[in-house]
């Protein structure tokens, strides 16, 4: 059963989660017919999502880009918001792919920002540095084709 468009988020709030949730979850298609799913910090500009990481994400979506990334927050189910975006995977494979991806230099920024001393390192906003480097440190670029939005609190009380 499709949830109730009543119960879409609206753009500002679409933008405020994505802004202010530090995690996000990715699945990608694993070897065979496992499911590779992660959690990880991201950026959101021009509405895709950005993440910059490694390993077996990385492996999957050369393989095969297709994506799909959930970010919620609350526990309680009349609490629940979130939004979940089927899409396709872009990995940038060098710094040339990089600077020429035309929203990654404000990601980098809002990135350093929202993070800003999440691993124990100075709180100040600074730039994310983070580049193409070693065989599969990327950063990765998500299009979505789908997106599915809810808000709980909108459910009607009984």
């Amino acid at each position: 059963m499709p949830i109730s468009r009543k119960l879409a988020l609206t753009t500002e709030q679409l933008d405020e989660l994505m802004l202010t949730s530090w995690n996000m979850r990715i699945a990608t298609s694993g070897p065979g017919r496992r499911i590779n799913l992660t959690p990880l910090w991201f950026g959101w500009a021009s509405g895709k999502i950005y993440t910059y990481c490694r390993g077996q994400k990385v492996a999957n979506l050369r393989r095969n880009p297709a994506a799909t990334v959930l970010v919620d927050r609350n526990e309680r189910f009349p609490e629940l918001q979130g939004a979940m975006f089927q899409g396709t995977a872009r990995v940038l494979e060098s710094s040339a792919e990089e600077d020429g991806d035309p929203d990654l230099e404000t990601v980098r920024l809002q990135m350093g920002a929202k993070y800003a001393g999440g691993h124990g390192e100075p709180s100040e906003p600074r730039r994310n540095e983070a580049t193409a480097r070693g065989a599969d440190w990327r950063w990765v670029v998500v299009t979505p084709d789908r997106l599915v939005t809810w808000d709980n609190f909108k459910i009607p009380k009984r």
